[in-house]
Protein backbone atom coordinates (compact mmCIF):
# COMPACT_ATOMS: atom_id res chain seq x y z
CA UNK A 1 0.00 0.00 0.00
CA UNK A 2 1.63 3.27 -1.08
CA UNK A 3 2.07 6.12 1.36
CA UNK A 4 0.12 9.33 0.99
CA UNK A 5 2.00 12.47 -0.03
CA UNK A 6 1.80 13.79 3.54
CA UNK A 7 3.25 10.54 4.93
CA UNK A 8 6.02 10.57 2.31
CA UNK A 9 6.95 14.15 3.25
CA UNK A 10 7.04 13.26 6.95
CA UNK A 11 9.18 10.20 6.25
CA UNK A 12 11.60 12.25 4.14
CA UNK A 13 11.86 14.85 6.92
CA UNK A 14 12.65 12.14 9.45
CA UNK A 15 15.24 10.67 7.08
CA UNK A 16 16.92 14.06 6.59
CA UNK A 17 16.94 14.61 10.36
CA UNK A 18 18.57 11.21 10.87
CA UNK A 19 21.25 12.00 8.29
CA UNK A 20 21.88 15.40 9.89
CA UNK A 21 22.03 13.96 13.40
CA UNK A 22 24.12 10.83 12.75
CA UNK A 23 25.28 10.38 9.14
CA UNK A 24 27.46 7.34 9.94
CA UNK A 25 24.54 5.45 11.46
CA UNK A 26 22.19 6.47 8.65
CA UNK A 27 24.60 5.26 5.98
CA UNK A 28 24.97 1.96 7.84
CA UNK A 29 21.22 1.42 7.52
CA UNK A 30 21.27 1.66 3.72
CA UNK A 31 21.09 -1.20 1.23
CA UNK A 32 24.51 -2.79 1.75
CA UNK A 33 23.52 -3.99 5.22
CA UNK A 34 20.33 -5.49 3.83
CA UNK A 35 22.28 -7.23 1.07
CA UNK A 36 24.65 -8.71 3.62
CA UNK A 37 21.76 -9.86 5.79
CA UNK A 38 19.92 -11.58 2.93
CA UNK A 39 23.13 -13.19 1.64
CA UNK A 40 23.81 -14.56 5.14
CA UNK A 41 20.22 -15.82 5.33
CA UNK A 42 20.61 -17.66 2.01
CA UNK A 43 23.86 -19.27 3.19
CA UNK A 44 22.17 -20.40 6.40
CA UNK A 45 19.30 -21.87 4.39
CA UNK A 46 21.75 -23.81 2.21
CA UNK A 47 23.47 -25.17 5.33
CA UNK A 48 20.06 -26.14 6.74
CA UNK A 49 19.22 -27.86 3.46
CA UNK A 50 22.38 -29.97 3.81
CA UNK A 51 21.40 -30.84 7.39
CA UNK A 52 17.98 -31.89 6.05
CA UNK A 53 19.64 -34.20 3.53
CA UNK A 54 21.71 -35.73 6.35
CA UNK A 55 18.56 -36.27 8.43
CA UNK A 56 16.76 -37.82 5.47
CA UNK A 57 19.63 -40.23 4.81
CA UNK A 58 20.05 -41.06 8.51
CA UNK A 59 16.34 -41.86 8.73
CA UNK A 60 16.60 -44.15 5.73
CA UNK A 61 19.66 -45.97 7.13
CA UNK A 62 18.11 -46.30 10.61
CA UNK A 63 14.73 -47.22 9.08
CA UNK A 64 13.05 -44.42 11.02
CA UNK A 65 10.35 -42.91 8.82
CA UNK A 66 9.73 -39.98 11.13
CA UNK A 67 13.39 -38.92 10.89
CA UNK A 68 13.27 -39.06 7.09
CA UNK A 69 10.07 -37.01 7.05
CA UNK A 70 11.65 -34.47 9.41
CA UNK A 71 14.70 -34.25 7.14
CA UNK A 72 12.47 -33.67 4.12
CA UNK A 73 10.54 -30.93 5.93
CA UNK A 74 13.78 -29.23 6.96
CA UNK A 75 14.97 -29.40 3.34
CA UNK A 76 11.70 -27.97 2.06
CA UNK A 77 11.65 -25.13 4.59
CA UNK A 78 15.26 -24.18 3.91
CA UNK A 79 14.69 -24.26 0.15
CA UNK A 80 11.77 -21.86 0.54
CA UNK A 81 13.87 -19.55 2.75
CA UNK A 82 16.75 -19.58 0.28
CA UNK A 83 14.56 -18.79 -2.72
CA UNK A 84 12.57 -16.03 -1.01
CA UNK A 85 15.72 -14.54 0.53
CA UNK A 86 17.48 -14.54 -2.83
CA UNK A 87 14.55 -12.84 -4.58
CA UNK A 88 14.28 -10.12 -1.91
CA UNK A 89 17.97 -9.24 -1.98
CA UNK A 90 18.47 -5.81 -3.59
CA UNK A 91 21.02 -5.60 -6.37
CA UNK A 92 24.05 -3.31 -5.95
CA UNK A 93 23.04 0.31 -6.52
CA UNK A 94 19.34 -0.53 -6.30
CA UNK A 95 17.12 1.12 -3.71
CA UNK A 96 15.69 -1.37 -1.14
CA UNK A 97 11.95 -2.02 -1.43
CA UNK A 98 11.03 -0.40 1.90
CA UNK A 99 12.63 2.99 1.27
CA UNK A 100 10.52 5.87 -0.04
CA UNK A 101 11.18 7.51 -3.38
CA UNK A 102 12.22 11.13 -3.49
CA UNK A 103 9.53 13.64 -4.38
CA UNK A 104 9.31 14.33 -8.09
CA UNK A 105 10.97 11.09 -9.14
CA UNK A 106 7.71 9.30 -9.82
CA UNK A 107 6.24 12.13 -11.86
CA UNK A 108 4.21 13.68 -9.03
CA UNK A 109 5.12 17.00 -7.55
CA UNK A 110 5.46 17.50 -3.82
CA UNK A 111 3.00 19.98 -2.32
Amino acid sequence: MPLSEHEQRMLEQMERALYAEDPKFASALEGSGLRTYTRRRVYQAVAGFLVGIALLMAGMVAKQVWLSVLGFLVMLGCAVLAVTGWRKAPKPGEQPAGTPRQAGRDGRSAR
